[in-house]
């Protein structure tokens, strides 16, 4: 396998093509090469940045991430970005577990990054701040590039959203990206005139990856600071933009939003996060929306698996075979399971992580003889098509019977009234555990909680009808978009 290859910012170092555009601010590769050498220049002399110095990154500014990001890639330091919705607590035991050197964060996230670095203060840890706008101009350092990339080494450290216990730094190499930027061109195809539309944060691995294929491609970029369905429609309406990826109910949002026909340009909607129920994708061959069930984590950098185009009515509910070089298999009491037999999801090859930083014990628990185990739970079927039931930790296991989630809440989406539902388990002194939901539902709906369980009855088993269901505005979300299930028993 090879471990060196040209850097891709510096073989593009002269082109006019744009690389990224933020809010109508669009900037050439040129540019970008430009303004990156020189930060990475300014990062050497200012914080001593170098090779293997981690730098946290807080900000949503596509511009600002993107020039810090190539600036970090050239000075051969690594990457830390910092989720911005989580509490300043949270952040700083990010900082320590990474050891970081600096921190950088755009200028509406300044206020919260100084509380930051204060409260580090006070526990003896200096780490300086330095707050950029996005449209800085060139200074008077010496730029710093380098012309090849290293394969093995660290790009980025992404921490896990820590469902369970601490988050952990999960260490993204330059060979996890290339091979993640091969596998995806060959499901889902390139073209010089791509573009890609980012409506997640980048600092999440979804949001990173993209920016990095594009990287690779040297395709068009296009982030938004944040979700806005309106915009989103108005982007893949008017700005040829071909690639686009969201979780379901982004997507569900979208279309939401009018019955017009969906922008033909758009060649592939990535959708990812956790199974789309199947009102939407019925939805989505409707209105002839070219969705693909994409499965993923962060520890494969996004994308491990993907359905394409051609197999997306065949298949309906797969997220299709393992990409380019990847592998997967389904386990059960550390036996491989036969086709149509759920177990734990397992994953190998060259787009999953060498590990978490700092943590050999959660490393050692999570890769095991060369696969990663996922923690998902799902099955393949005679073709080595996967199909993703749930995450392992959100099974409810009813009297002996394995109740996932995401078989309810789909059903409770077939409802012409429910707009979102999320499910979880509550003890029961009867089973051990009994599902529960929380919903939202369409403003002036008079739909209550004893329609909704008999709805449930005509279509799931009794155990698996929701024992209980509460009505909400919203659900609990991450910034990505994806359900968060345990903060559902808030509701209770």
């Amino acid at each position: 396998m090879m471990e060196s290859i040209p850097d891709w910012l510096y073989v593009k170092r002269n082109s006019p093509a744009i690389a990224v555009e933020f809010e109508g601010v669009a900037w050439s590769y040129q540019t970008l090469f430009e303004k990156a050498t020189a930060l990475a220049g300014r990062l050497q002399r200012i914080g001593e940045v170098g090779v293997g110095d981690r730098v946290a990154v807080i900000a949503r500014h596509g511009l600002v991430f993107t020039v810090v990001m190539h600036a970090l890639m050239q000075a051969n330091a690594i990457l830390v970005p910092i989720n911005t919705r989580l509490a300043v607590k949270e952040v700083v035991w990010q900082l320590r577990n990474a050891g970081v050197k600096l921190m950088i964060a755009d200028a509406s996230h300044e206020e919260f990054a100084s509380r930051i670095s204060a409260t580090l203060r006070d526990e003896g840890i200096t780490v300086p701040l330095l707050t950029m706008a996005g449209d800085e101009e060139g200074n008077n350092d010496v730029p710093v590039y380098r012309t090849r990339v290293e394969l093995e080494n660290v790009h980025a450290i992404v921490y896990t959203s820590g469902t369970t216990g601490f988050p952990k730094g999960a260490m993204i190499t330059y060979g996890n990206h290339f091979w993640g930027a091969t596998g995806s061109a060959f499901r889902l195809g390139l073209s010089t005139e791509d573009r890609w539309l980012i409506p997640m944060p980048l600092f999440h691995v979804g949001g990173l990856a993209v920016l990095m294929r594009s990287l690779i491609y040297g395709t068009t970029v296009e982030i938004h600071e944040q979700f806005d369905a309106q915009k989103v429609m108005a982007s893949l309406r008017t700005k040829k933009v071909t690639l686009l990826s969201v979780v379901a109910v982004m997507l569900q949002r979208m279309l939401a939003m009018d019955d017009e026909t969906f922008p033909q340009g758009v060649r592939a909607v990535l959708l990812g996060g956790g199974p789309a129920p199947r009102v939407l994708l019925d939805e989505c061959i409707k209105r002839n929306v070219p969705a693909l069930f994409s499965y993923g984590l962060t520890e494969s950098n996004s994308q491990a698996a993907t359905l394409t185009i051609k197999d997306s009515l065949r298949k309906i509910g797969s997220a299709g075979q393992p990409l380019l070089m990847n592998e997967v298999k389904i386990v059960e009491d550390g036996r491989e399971q036969p086709v149509y037999s759920a177990g734990e999801i397992l994953l190998r090859g060259p787009t999953v992580v060498k590990g978490y930083y700092h943590r050999p014990d959660a490393t050692a628990d999570a890769f095991q003889g060369g696969w990663l185990h996922t923690g998902d739970i799902g099955y393949l079927d005679e073709e080595g098509y996967l199909y993703v039931l749930d995450r392992r930790q959100d099974l409810i296991i009813s009297g002996g019977e394995n109740v996932y989630p995401a078989e309810i809440e789909a059903v409770l989406q077939e409802h012409e009234h429910v707009l979102e539902a999320g499910v979880a388990g509550m003890q029961d002194d009867e089973f051990g555990q009994a599902p529960f939901a929380v919903v939202c539902v369409e403003a002036g709906s008079s739909l209550d909680e004893d329609e909704l369980k008999a709805f449930c009855a005509s279509r799931l088993a009794k155990y698996k009808v929701p024992k209980a269901i509460r009505f909400a505005e919203g659900l609990p979300r991450n910034a990505a978009g994806k359900l968060l299930r345990r903060e559902l028993l808030k509701w209770l």
